[in-house]
């Protein structure tokens, strides 16, 4: 008897708590709605699978012996995937548009107003009892607001690692969601004969351009902000490699191999933080809900300069292309080609749109700069 009471006391179904069943239903959660409902597939799969394993009882595996404890601390707090997907990131990018229409840098800057706007409403929560987040707290939540997933947890990483994946979770979520949250935002700010405006065909961008493009922003974030140098340079990195037609190899590489594999593990170890006694918490609600104001937010400042720069060049910018400064790419550079094809029927703002939604990439580093430059844990 006492053997098969120690074989009891050993299995999971005996050690179970609620806060584990909870958070194995949310990683089958965040598997449903990767395979049924394909919101950002790519992460959600593995950090649903990844919670799974972390929360299965006694095997400790989400813990600092386990498999994907040793991979969080490895990839995760070293910073190290993050900015290997950023190289991926880069070379998959064109920045052709941005290059050829350099003044949509300020769609991609004002969208992210929703970070600095929501590190104060994050702030201002701590009015609420339940909560108490710190100043360090309250910068890795804003960052969600720039809707850039690896931005979000390199910065988390390095100021709330307690608040990782219920972050990581928030920002790939409202990057799933972008076309059921953009399109009433974009409507509501703009008419109908703003949303009609046919943009002009953007001029060719010459290989020397694209060339220098990714010298000329590592060296403005050398000389003005280098606590953004590691996200900026990975990017600019990856750029190069498929600008320059020399390294097809290594450029691929990139794209495919490494980041896939990046992407693999990164889900996983994100997993290893949605543990029960760190995700069922006060502040995981007000993540949440601070992560859809912040990305509202985003947006609606984006659309705001886009009918600024509407009037200050009479009427050639469409408005809409300001959402695409959010940097969730290419997801909201095409939502903005369906509303405004839904308004006009040759009204193609894809390439357009493609502009401020590269310059958010750029803009979410620069804000994660100057939040890691301002704010120490």
């Amino acid at each position: 008897m006492e053997a098969l009471l120690t074989l009891w006391q050993s299995t999971g179904v005996a050690n179970l708590t609620w806060r584990e069943g909870v958070m194995l239903a949310v990683g089958a959660g965040l598997i449903y709605l990767a395979i049924a409902k394909r919101f950002e597939p790519l992460l959600l799969l593995p950090i649903g699978f990844g919670a799974i394993l972390s929360n299965i009882p006694v095997a400790g595996m989400g813990g600092p012996d386990g498999m994907i404890g040793m991979i969080y601390h490895v990839g995760v707090e070293t910073g190290i995937f993050p900015l290997l997907i950023f190289l991926g990131v880069g070379a998959l990018t064109d920045f052709g548009a941005l290059i050829a229409r350099p003044s949509t840098l300020l769609l991609g800057a004002a969208a992210q107003f929703g970070i600095f706007a929501t590190l104060i409403g994050a702030l201002a929560l701590n009015l609420v009892p339940g909560f108490d987040f710190s100043l360090s707290d309250a910068a890795a939540v804003a960052i969600i607001g720039g809707a850039d997933g690896p931005t979000a947890i390199f910065l988390a990483s390095r100021l709330a690692p307690d608040l990782l994946g219920a972050i990581a979770v928030a920002a790939y979520s409202y990057m799933a969601l972008v076309p059921i949250i953009q399109p009433p935002i974009m409507r509501i700010l703009t008419n109908k004969a703003e949303r009609q405006v046919v943009m002009e065909q953007l001029r060719p961008v010459s290989r020397l351009e694209r060339l220098f493009f990714p010298f000329a922003v590592l060296i403005l974030c050398a000389l003005l902000l280098p606590s953004a140098a590691p996200l900026i340079g990975m990017l600019t990195f990856g750029n190069l490699l498929r600008e320059s037609g020399v390294v097809d190899r290594l450029s691929r590489a990139a794209q495919n191999e490494i980041i896939n594999v990046v992407t693999i593990l990164l889900g996983l170890a994100i997993g290893s933080k949605l543990s029960g006694e760190l995700f069922l918490t006060p502040q995981t609600l007000g993540i949440l809900v601070l992560g859809a104001v912040a990305f509202g937010i985003g947006t609606a400042a984006g659309v705001l300069m886009g009918k600024l720069m509407h009037r200050m060049t009479g009427g050639k910018v469409n408005p809409l292309i300001g959402a695409a400064g959010v940097s969730a790419v290419p997801m909201s550079a095409r939502v903005v080609n369906k509303v405004g094809l839904a308004e006009n029927h040759h009204n193609f703002l894809l390439m357009h749109a493609m502009g401020p939604n590269v310059a958010g990439v750029i803009g979410s580093a620069v804000a994660a700069g100057v939040l890691l430059a301002l704010v120490r844990p």
